[in-house]
């Protein structure tokens, strides 16, 4: 439900170019809904290559690690920028004001991750004219990420690392902690 609402604080994505920054189990997610929102092009970025795993399997046409493959947005920034818009969800100041250089004019910039305060290149925003967004609350969107996910419209097991039952919660816990071997940790209640 917050990659649903993140995505329709976007606006009409449908036939456009979509990025997402920040692809832990959020940013995945919001990589799943643009898909199903008819994203022409789906953009993940992350420094983690695990992460970008997840979001190649969840529908990401390009994964780019912004730690070693800065090269990569040079392409993204041709013209007067490629993405039409962007869903950060990494908090991270530097995935922000990276991903506002490939935008096109008249973009819109989600905001989901919450890194603490952050300096924003306001010439470049104003230059564009970018709407800035933020998405926080997800309630109306909760019970439509259910339907689809019953119907198969939005398959989350991609992003399923590990599955535990509920007499061992706690190592559950000690493992959804570790990003390096976790995207998303599941407690079964029928195991």
């Amino acid at each position: 439900s917050v990659g649903l609402h993140a995505v329709s604080r976007a606006g009409n994505v449908f036939g456009k170019t979509v990025m997402v920054t920040g692809c832990g189990p959020i940013g995945v997610m919001c990589v799943l809904a643009a898909r199903r929102a008819g994203a022409a092009k789906v953009i993940a970025v992350d420094i983690s290559d695990f992460t970008l795993e997840f979001a190649k399997r969840a529908g990401a046409d390009i994964v780019i690690n912004s730690l070693t493959q800065p090269e990569a947005f040079e392409v993204l920034r041709s013209g007067k920028g490629q993405v039409d818009a962007l869903i950060e969800c990494s908090g991270s100041e530097a995935a922000l004001t990276n991903a506002i250089t490939c935008m096109r004019p008249r973009g819109a910039i989600v905001q989901l991750g919450l890194g603490g305060p952050m300096s924003l290149p306001m010439m470049a925003i104003t230059a564009k004219e970018l709407e800035l967004r933020g998405s926080f609350r997800f309630h109306q969107e909760f019970h439509k990420a259910v339907e689809f996910m019953a119907a198969g419209l939005i398959d989350v097991k991609p992003i399923l690392t590990h599955t535990y039952g509920l007499d061992a919660f706690r190592d559950a816990f000690e493992v959804a902690v570790d990003r390096k071997v976790a995207m998303k940790v599941q407690v079964a209640f029928d195991q």
